[in-house]
């Protein structure tokens, strides 16, 4: 990564510890954020990401940095696999996930686990499909976290990552600066009591490796078979690895 962005500069916490603090403020309005901030365009991009894993019939997945656990629940409702789990770091987005699934059939079909991605309490080979959903900018030490997902993917299972990535071509380069970096932050600002929440999202999203780059670091850990989907212009990436 060019460099290290937290959401809390003043802070003398963590990048994991602000990253789950950031996450617990705003895990309220989190999922109508986002549907206002993408245009929407992160349902079909989900969708695409559940057809990838439900192409292999796992019986077990994890989704990592599982959030509010909206991913975690179209498996649950697309896939008929044994186990599925969602994990994340911050205690208030999980909450907000269980009561999606409180009361519904759902409820026996997914996990929602407290969790660090770099410290992943599995064992090895453990699941067949692990994703990770916006989530993997906000890793610490990114390989480490991925080198954790590498142990606990099973041999010829399938890892996809769904991350924001920055257009290269004209005009949607331009775009998409003036949008992540004058609109996306006075929006997250507007109807978010976290206001520094949504600049440190666009500006992690900015210094992320995305492309080659991030393929590169895959192959570096031990993936094989990678190939990444720029997804709406560039805007956000999907990539597919194995083990």
């Amino acid at each position: 990564m060019k460099e290290k962005v937290t959401p809390y500069k003043d802070s003398e916490a963590s990048k994991k510890q602000q990253v789950e603090e950031m996450f617990d403020n705003i895990s309220g309005n989190y999922d109508g954020l986002n549907r206002v901030i993408s245009l929407g365009t992160d349902i079909n991009w989900r969708k695409k990401v559940v057809k990838l894993i439900a192409e292999k019939s796992p019986k077990s997945i994890l989704d990592i940095a599982t959030g509010t656990g909206d991913l975690a629940i179209q498996f649950a409702e697309k896939i008929p696999a044994e186990n599925i789990v969602g994990l994340d770091l911050s205690e208030g987005m999980l909450s907000m996930a269980r009561k999606k699934t409180k009361g519904t059939a759902l409820d026996n079909k997914v996990t929602f686990v407290k969790g660090d991605s770099e410290a992943l309490p599995f064992e090895d080979n453990s699941f067949e499909a692990i994703t990770v959903s916006f989530g993997i900018r906000n890793f610490e030490n990114l390989e480490k976290g991925l080198s954790e997902i590498l142990r606990v993917l099973t041999p010829g299972g399938r890892f996809v990552i769904l991350e924001t990535s920055v257009p290269v071509k004209f005009p949607w380069k331009q775009g998409y600066n003036i949008y992540s970096k004058g609109v996306l932050p006075v929006i997250g600002k507007l109807f978010s009591k976290d206001k520094v929440a949504y600049q440190y999202l666009s500006e992690s999203a900015s210094v992320f490796p995305f492309g080659e780059e991030l393929n590169n670091i895959l192959r570096k850990i031990g993936f094989i078979a990678i190939e990444n989907k720029p997804q709406t212009f560039g805007v956000a990436t999907i990539y597919i690895a194995s083990k």
